[in-house]
This record gives structure tokens, sequence and C-alpha cells, in this order.
């Protein structure tokens, strides 16, 4: 169980600017849920998905997986357990280096590295079949720059990346927001594979109110750091997509928009 305890987040503390995102935020993340997060631009999606994994620290508060509190651990440390695929399609792969040398990079995750090889040739067939089952020729592109493929590709490779080794959470920050919509068909379908066939606990940020109300078993709306809207199981099962623009609009003329 992955859990936010008393969770409080400000930005540009002791400044005119200073704004307090959370306080006392509470979410608890049952194992094997999937997890799927919408919101307006500034309701705290992103933020949160730093906070667990380590990229900005809290105020206060616990973060908390099963008993052990994670809220000081570094996030290189945290990155053990935890994968994460970004909205930016780079961010997750580097473009400098071919496919062969990316996916040799994430399958030695959190080993330590001496003098050997940084390739393991017994591993590329392995990474073939990987790329095979996609449908988008990347088997035959071994050698190829990461930074010569197209964003749909590079977020493959980043998915793929992310859960090449065992972990525990992936955390998906708008992973398809920059892609066109058959290939962001193909990464959630993909998406989905990958969470049922590692059993991941998963979290996903997303704009896309279709893939929130279609995939995973849970979803929540959020607003100025608070959750609005947490619907699991059945509950979540029989909402439509028009259930959430419904909320979502009325936030919105709330808001003045």
């Amino acid at each position: 169980m992955l859990e936010l305890k008393g969770i409080s987040k400000y930005y540009n503390v002791g400044s005119v600017n200073e704004m307090c995102l959370f306080q006392d935020f509470n979410l608890n993340i049952e194992k094997g849920e999937f997890l799927s997060v919408v919101g307006s631009n500034g309701s705290g999606k992103t933020s949160m998905l730093n906070i667990i994994c380590g990229s900005i620290p809290v105020e206060s508060g616990q973060i908390l997986i099963g008993d052990t509190d994670i809220t000081k651990e570094k996030e290189y440390k945290r990155n053990k357990r935890i994968g994460r695929v970004y909205q930016n399609p780079s961010m997750g792969t580097c473009p400098s280096m071919t496919i062969l040398e990316n996916m040799a990079l994430a399958d030695n995750k959190g080993k330590l590295y001496g003098l050997g090889r940084g390739t393991n040739k017994a591993r590329i067939e392995y990474y073939r079949e990987q790329f095979a089952q996609l449908g988008l020729g990347l088997e035959d592109k071994m050698d190829v720059k990461v930074g010569s493929l197209s964003g749909g590709q590079r977020q493959a490779m980043a998915l793929l990346m992310s859960t090449m080794t065992p972990i525990e959470f992936l955390i998906l920050d708008e992973h398809t927001a920059a892609l066109d919509p058959k290939t962001a068909e193909l990464i959630m379908q993909l998406t989905d594979k990958i969470v049922k066939e590692k059993q991941l606990t998963t979290i996903m940020v997303t704009h896309n109110l279709r893939y929130a109300v279609e995939y995973g078993n849970r979803l929540v709306m959020m607003h100025n750091g608070h959750m609005v809207l947490d619907k699991k199981g059945k509950e979540k099962e029989d909402m439509a997509i028009d259930d959430i623009l419904t909320l979502f609009n009325e936030i919105s003329i709330e808001c003045g928009n």
C-alpha cells in the first residue's frame, strides 16, 4: 500500500507569491490498484506524482510504502521501486544513444556499473521480442539513435524501459498527451497489458476523460489540492464520461471560467 498522510506543500515560501497547494492531504492506494487522476491545470496532479517520486519535498506529512516511511528518502533510491513515464517522450529515453544502449541502461537500473560491457548480447533477443509485440518495427532498428524515432516509438520505448526491472509502482504523467490519437490508443493498450501482466500498482494522470473511465479500477478528480471525486470498483465501472465532464464544468463555472 502507498499512503500520503497529512501532506502539506507550499510553493514560493516567504515571498508575495507564496501558495499552499496541499494542506493535510491524504490518499491511500491499495496494492494492485490502477488509479486514474483527472483535474484542471494547477489542481495538484503532477505535484502529487512529484511528491510520491521524491522530485519535490514536502513541508509536513508522511509518504509511506506499507509501514516504511520514505518521506526523506532520495529520489534515486525511490526509483528502484518506482517506474515513471513522462508526457515528453524525450524525458524517458536518451536521444543520443541507440535503442540497444537505452534498453541496456534500463536493464541495469539499480545495479552497480563496473568496467565491463554495457550491453549484454544475451539480452538482445529479449529486447527484440519485446519490441516485436508493439508492431512498430523497432526490433529491426536496434542500432538506430533514439533521437531519430517518432514520439510514439519513443514513448513505447520509455514504457518498456520503465518496467524492465522489477518495480512496485508505475507512475504515468500524461504519457499520451503529446501523441496523435492512433498512437495514443496503442500506448494505452500497451500500458494496460503491462500493468495487468506485471500486476503493477499504477497512478495515471490524464486529461483524456475517456481513458480515465475506460482504464483502471479507481478514478479520482482533483481541484485546488483536494480530491473532489473518488470512485472505485463498481462505482467507477458505472461512471460515464459525461458524469466527469459535468462535474468538471461545474467546477470551472465556480472558478469563473
